[in-house]
């Protein structure tokens, strides 16, 4: 569900943010002579970032000859591939979210589409590691190529003392650096899903499938002597309605028999005297009353 919800609008943020970048850089030449300064000099650039095809004219502060110069450096192979994965991405992210809606059936017949499925996530997810580090380090030699201190170096005004040069605007990078952020949350939210897709494919089934066929085909050495299943069935103790009813109603039933027994025990071993004459009760064991018959006569003799 995350995949069907994100990926699209994940997609959408990273090649919008790249691919509709335009930004301005604005610089000041102010020359010994002030008729020949131009204070105002803007340069601007775009998507795909072929800045060695940007160029802009600037004030040479000799006489009224202005010069013509160009950014340096072509990134728009990163820029390109970025966006171009952003794009393909998105498209196959809508059609899997109609295919998952209005054609499961068709979707799991043969497990042909979850092997595929399964398969394009595992290479868009290289694809996006790989496109958003390599728009990363081209966004990075972007910077430095509109850098307004280094645009200035190029001028052959500025290589003189008497002239000053400075730098009026640099170019906004936020949605750049939006652009590489969406690139590796697509990467993240991918490589995720490789697991969720999986678990749709046979390979996951049939893995699960592997202990219980292990069992089922395991020769009947429980099935034998004393952990036979029938010694569990209907004519087993564990298994009849009545079996712990039983077993509560002899454990009682023994209960009563040893407090019995010990009261005998007490009472033939208490002395009899005027003011206290226990007699055995008629529960009382018979080898507890000769135990106790044998007691006293050879009391009787030794007296």
């Amino acid at each position: 569900m995350c995949m069907v919800i994100f990926a699209p609008l994940f997609a959408i943020f990273a090649f919008a943010t790249c691919g509709g970048y335009s930004g301005e850089l604005r610089l000041s030449v102010d020359c010994a002579n002030k008729s020949e300064s131009d204070l105002s000099i803007d340069i601007a650039f775009a998507y795909p970032f072929r800045l060695h095809q940007v160029n802009f004219e600037a004030p040479t502060c000799e006489g009224k000859r202005r010069e013509t110069l160009a950014l340096i450096g072509d990134f728009s192979s990163s820029a390109e591939f970025f966006v171009t994965i952003a794009v393909f991405a998105f498209l196959y992210s809508l059609a899997a979210t109609v295919v998952y809606i209005f054609f499961q059936n068709k979707y799991r017949e043969n497990n042909r589409g979850p092997l595929i499925d399964f398969i394009v996530t595992v290479v868009f997810s290289f694809l996006w590691l790989v496109s958003s580090s390599a728009w990363a380090k081209g966004l990075s030699d972007v910077k430095v190529a509109t850098d307004p201190d280094e645009v200035l170096l190029l001028m052959s005004a500025c290589k003189q003392q008497s002239n000053k040069c400075l730098p009026v605007r640099s170019p906004v990078m936020s949605s750049l650096n939006t652009s590489v952020v969406f690139g590796y949350l697509n990467f993240i939210l991918w490589a995720g899903n490789i697991w969720f897709v999986f678990k749709e494919t046979g390979w996951h089934s049939s893995g699960q499938r592997h202990p219980a066929d292990t069992m089922e085909k395991q020769p009947g050495g429980y099935n034998q002597g004393g952990y036979n299943q029938d010694s569990y069935g209907p004519a087993g103790g564990y298994n009849q309605p009545g079996s712990y009813g039983q077993l509560l109603e002899k454990a009682q039933t023994l209960k009563r028999l040893l407090l019995q027994q010990l009261w005998c025990i007490t009472t033939m071993l208490t002395p009899r005297t005027s003011s206290a004459k226990l007699k055995p009760r008629a529960y009382c064991s018979p080898s507890l009353g000769i135990s106790y018959r044998a007691k006293k006569t050879n009391q009787n003799t030794r007296k």
